[in-house]
């Protein structure tokens, strides 16, 4: 089989090393597995020759295909026995020095022709390869847990990486069955600099009192369609990992206000409530399966009162239908009666603000979220104000839970949960095109193949709105005074000018 790189070496047998060993060997290279660790190379081997002989039995590799497979890939003790390897993947502890070093020593022991490869996650290529006679030959190698699963791989230019050396590792990247994203040596590279928005700024909810971790999750998921909702998704990579690279990213990055970690993961992380790993995180793991409350059902409500909606809600054609349809009588004078229950629909600002502005009683205001079309979703989501009174706040919840879609109830927030989460999301992955960090294709690949968002951040901006993201992000810095809501260029001028979040200028 031709492949880039015929005989290569992966330092460090821990789950992350096995899982580049695997796809090497898979893509036909002869393999070397070397760990510091005695006998941590040879565990490695044999999990891997098990792991293939599980395929063979499912049918998905015959005996001949394993034993190929098997005779490709050996555990040896020594660096002096990497000598022959064009290829050398580091895959060990996260720290600067010990990487340094590995590399000073690789460097007298391969040829110079050979490529050194760092899977870092968050520490920068252009200072491991600092370490080097020859930085040209080093580039980040950056792959995900578990590797055989997550089909991307980032391929990170250091400042003095040849460019041959990246177009080398990105086809060998595909030989493995995996797709390659070009990145340059920025902090979080592509994948963890885009997360930033979805952890951080739901942290930031929960640290408001706006809804619990529970709600907050249950709102991402049946609202916006993420696949897991960030606290479950926190528990399972554990806090260990996660929230180290917050802090890191985040200084960096000279803390920019974007990427500011929380109080709430520091407390947790130092009390070892890691998540899945130690049996608690935001949820409990009874015999490893996730507890959750219930739900509380909706109230009853014996008579509604008469609804009146503002005539600046978003999407208002679309809610006055929706509130006909779930049974609500609608008054539609100018102003509200003194009995009707006032529904406001703001992108970005809160409920409160709405209800000063526009002069209406804040003891009968309801915030309802319509970014997103109302068919689309699985839950609606509503919003008091602090003066929301209790009967006004049990009718809404009870008219939008008619038809049996489920609803939550949250305290008021800019841009209640979606908005602001999208939103930041969005402007993050803007920030990064402008930058330069990635492509907008490399970027919306790595982010659907690296996170499992249901769309790429900028295809979800388009899919909601650049005008849109661009009113919920200036209304939520008119709300909180944080920069953190800044809009991108990249978002404000493609917003301005009606063109997709992908549009590129013409060199």
């Amino acid at each position: 089989m031709n492949v880039n790189f015929s005989k290569i070496a992966v330092v460090g047998a821990g789950a992350m090393g096995r899982g580049i060993a695997q796809m090497a060997a898979q893509a036909g290279s002869e393999v070397l597995l070397v760990d510091s660790m005695p006998g941590a190379a040879e565990r490695g081997l044999a999990a891997l020759a098990e792991q293939w002989d599980k395929l063979h039995a499912k049918g998905r590799l015959d005996a001949a295909e394993r034993d190929g497979l098997v005779s490709r890939i050996r555990a040896v003790t020594t660096m002096q026995e990497l000598a022959a390897c064009d290829l050398v993947i580091e895959a060990i502890i996260e720290d600067l020095e010990v990487k340094r070093q590995l590399f000073r020593e690789l460097e007298t022991i391969v040829a110079p022709t050979a490529v050194l490869a760092t899977n870092t996650s968050s520490l920068s290529v252009t200072a491991i390869a600092r370490a080097l006679q020859h930085p040209g030959r080093c580039a980040g190698f950056h792959f995900f847990n578990p590797v055989p699963l997550m089909k991307v791989v980032e391929v990170v230019a250091g400042f003095k990486t040849e460019p041959e050396v990246c177009t080398r590792l990105a086809d060998y990247a595909g030989q493995m069955g995996h797709k390659a994203v070009q990145a340059r040596d920025t902090p979080g590279f592509i994948v963890n600099h885009a997360g930033r928005g979805y952890g951080t700024e739901a942290l930031r909810i929960v640290g408001e009192g706006v809804a619990d971790f529970a709600t907050v999750d249950r709102i991402l998921k049946d609202q916006a369609g993420f696949r897991l909702g960030p606290f479950e998704l926190l528990d399972l990579t554990g806090l260990d990992v996660s929230h180290p690279v917050m802090e890191s990213i985040y200084h960096q990055y000279y803390e920019e206000p974007r990427f500011r970690p929380s109080v709430i993961t520091a407390q947790r992380l130092a009390a070892g409530a890691l998540g899945r790993k130690t049996g608690e995180g935001f949820y409990r793991y009874p015999d490893g399966a996730m507890q959750q409350a219930p739900e509380a059902p909706a109230p009853l409500v014996e008579k509604l009162p008469i609804f009146w909606i503002s005539p600046r809600a978003a999407r208002r054609a679309e809610l006055i239908k929706l509130v006909h349809d779930l049974g609500g009588q609608i008054e539609t004078g100018a102003t509200p009666s003194t009995a009707a229950l006032i529904l406001v629909a703001p992108l970005g600002f809160d409920v409160t603000t709405v209800a000063a502005v526009e002069r209406l009683d804040a003891t009968r205001t309801v915030g309802i979220d319509m970014l997103i079309d109302d068919a689309a979703t699985k839950r609606r989501v509503l919003a008091t104000n602090p003066a929301t009174r209790v009967d006004m706040r049990d009718a809404a919840h009870a008219l939008f839970a008619r038809d049996g879609k489920a609803v939550s109830v949250i305290r008021d927030s800019g841009g209640f949960v979606t908005q602001r989460v999208v939103a930041t999301i969005v402007n993050i992955a803007a920030d990064m095109c402008q930058q330069g960090v990635c492509s907008p294709a490399d970027l919306e690949t790595a982010v659907t193949r690296g996170l499992g968002y249901p769309q790429g951040p900028l295809a979800m901006g388009n899919l909601y709105g650049p005008t849109n993201m661009l009113e919920v992000l200036f209304n939520l810095q008119t709300v909180y005074g944080d920069p953190r809501y800044r809009p991108s260029p990249w978002l404000r001028r493609r917003g301005a000018l009606g063109l997709s979040l992908m549009h590129e200028e013409e060199a």
